[in-house]
């Protein structure tokens, strides 16, 4: 947005940015037309153990995130027919700069414990959330805000428990002072990071993240850990996307092949992914059941570049040398059964700023090229690799062909590393646990380029797994988040992107679509570009 021009966030309009979600949908109908709903009934969706609590700033993973996102509400999130931002507790978010955010609240918001919503329930969210003593997962998600440095110091204890940038007027008014203009700022605060939390909370957060009390469609009833969480629909919840069932069971799976069979046999109601092995057959399974949809995600191999042996520019041979020897073209034909497209880039298509190519010649399919790379950057550390994944999300396939195209190609004995479960897997991700590669896939938080580079690259991002820190990168990311525009901050992070080929902090591999489907107990089921089903949209045969 031109700087000067003021800009209204309650109504997104066509000219001010394309961040459109590739849409949803299915290979049938999605069961829209079956018949009467019941809408106390509850429907089962396929899940996975949460890593961390269920507190909106501790979860950035699929199995926390999902559950979360549906207790909670922020200022606003994404309609999933078209991926736009939507105000939900925000009435609107108006900015004048691009760097002073004024925020005003919908009245009549209140907690599942009966308690208001208000103002004060967001800056004390957020500033909890980015302190650095309360060890939250996302809270890297407000460093732009004015006073992050003084609550999440690098090294020692916070000056203050309070971001400066943060400002209470009244219970429906509050202001946010970022360190630099972000023009795409009002996009972030859809992600659930940002969600607000009730008083109790800070009294207890240890008990909340276990009981969590939010302000979203469904309320918590209970979480049997390792088996399900169970939500029911919140009756006073005054969100624009209202409940037309009475809630959502998450199960918890340790494949995904158990869940599809659970789909077949009706003991399970709308599945996450159906698992490779019955890509090819699903369709004809399921028939107007199956879900095909396209999804702003992409899948990544990460190394660990904290560990001495992948450090040094010469190390970056060796892994661009690693993605040539991966033929993804057939992987992604057979084993995957023409359900991905390989990967040329970092950022997903369909995504604002997203450019075919970036990744160059890196991400095409050359034994000779490939040997020749690792050599010139002195091998792979032993000769060997792992990469490690979770077992329960249907990768054994894939990643038993990519390790065979590369010991094929260049020699290198490569072999996976399975964790019994995502959580499993993300523990020792995230605790700097493995010993080389492992299994990193990303599904858009906003639908814009910024958040598949920034969020994921940048030095001290919270979702930076591989501990990738490139000051070129940052540079260029700092750049593109102070450009006057949407449209110019999608370029300068294309110009980011560029660096990501040098150095090669994890290998592009394809690029997700959503297949999935439901049973016969559910009808009206269409999943978004985020890979999400519309929850509260989901009917329940009566």
């Amino acid at each position: 947005m031109p700087t000067g021009t003021r800009v209204r966030w309650a109504v997104v309009s066509a000219t001010s940015v394309a961040l459109v979600a590739t849409g949803c949908g299915s290979s049938g109908d999605s069961g829209s037309g079956g018949g009467s709903s019941d809408t106390s009934k509850t429907f089962t969706y396929q899940s996975s153990e949460p890593q961390n609590p269920l507190q909106p700033a501790n979860a950035n993973e699929t199995g926390g995130g999902r559950i979360v996102q549906n207790l909670f509400k922020g200022l606003a999130d994404y309609d999933p027919s078209n991926g736009k931002l939507r105000m939900q507790v925000a009435d609107s978010i108006d900015t004048s700069d691009a760097q002073t955010y004024t925020v005003t609240l919908k009245s009549g918001w209140t907690f599942h414990d009966g308690t208001p919503v208000t103002a004060q329930s967001f800056v004390d969210a957020w500033n909890w959330a980015a302190n650095v003593n309360n060890n939250q997962i996302n809270s890297s998600w407000f460093g732009d805000i004015e006073g992050y440095k003084d609550i999440h110091p690098e090294s020692g204890s916070p000056t203050t428990d309070k971001m400066s940038g943060l400002t209470v007027q009244d219970d429906t008014h509050f202001t946010i002072k970022l360190y630099n203009k972000v023009s795409y700022f009002p996009y972030k605060l859809g992600y659930v990071a940002f969600s607000p939390l009730p008083e109790g909370f800070f009294k207890d957060p240890t008990g909340y993240g276990q009981k969590p009390v939010g302000n979203g469609p469904y309320e918590f009833v209970s979480w049997d850990h390792n088996s399900q969480v169970v939500t029911k629909t919140f009756a006073n919840y005054q969100g624009v996307d209202k409940p037309k069932n009475g809630g959502v069971v998450f199960k918890m799976y340790t494949t995904a092949e158990a869940a599809y069979a659970d789909l077949q046999s009706n003991n399970l109601d709308v599945m996450d992914q159906v698992p490779p092995s019955a890509l090819a057959n699903y369709k004809s399974d399921l028939g107007d059941r199956a879900i095909d949809a396209p999804q702003g995600a992409i899948q990544n191999i990460g190394f660990t570049l904290y560990q001495a042996d992948w450090q040094g520019q010469d190390k970056a041979k060796v892994r661009q040398g690693l993605s040539m020897a991966i033929d993804r073209d057939t992987i992604t034909k057979t084993v995957l059964q023409n359900s991905r497209k390989p990967a040329t880039a970092w950022v997903a298509e369909g995504v604002e700023g997203y450019k075919s190519g970036t990744c160059g010649d890196f991400c095409t399919y050359d034994a000779d090229k490939a040997k020749q790379l690792i050599q010139e950057g002195g091998g792979v550390p032993g000769n060997a690799i792992k990469i490690t994944y979770n077992a329960d999300g249907g990768h054994k396939e894939w990643v038993d062909a990519v390790c065979n195209s590369i010991r094929q190609a260049t020699g290198v004995n490569c072999t996976g590393d399975p964790k019994t479960d995502f959580k499993t897997a993300r523990a020792a991700i995230t605790g700097h646990q493995i010993n080389g590669l492992f299994r990193t896939g990303w599904v858009q938080d906003y639908p814009l380029n910024a958040n598949f580079l920034a969020d994921v690259y940048r030095t001290g991002a919270a979702s930076n797994d591989t501990g990738y820190s490139s000051p070129e990168f940052d540079k260029l990311a700092n750049e593109a988040d102070q450009a006057d525009s949407i449209q110019d901050t999608a370029t300068g992070y294309q110009k980011a992107e560029e660096q990501l080929a040098v150095d090669m902090p994890a290998i592009p591999l394809w690029y997700y679509r959503t297949n999935s489907g439901f049973s016969t107990n559910v009808q009206n089921v269409e999943f978004d570009s985020f890979g999400n089903p519309a929850w509260t949209q989901v009917e329940v045969k009566g």
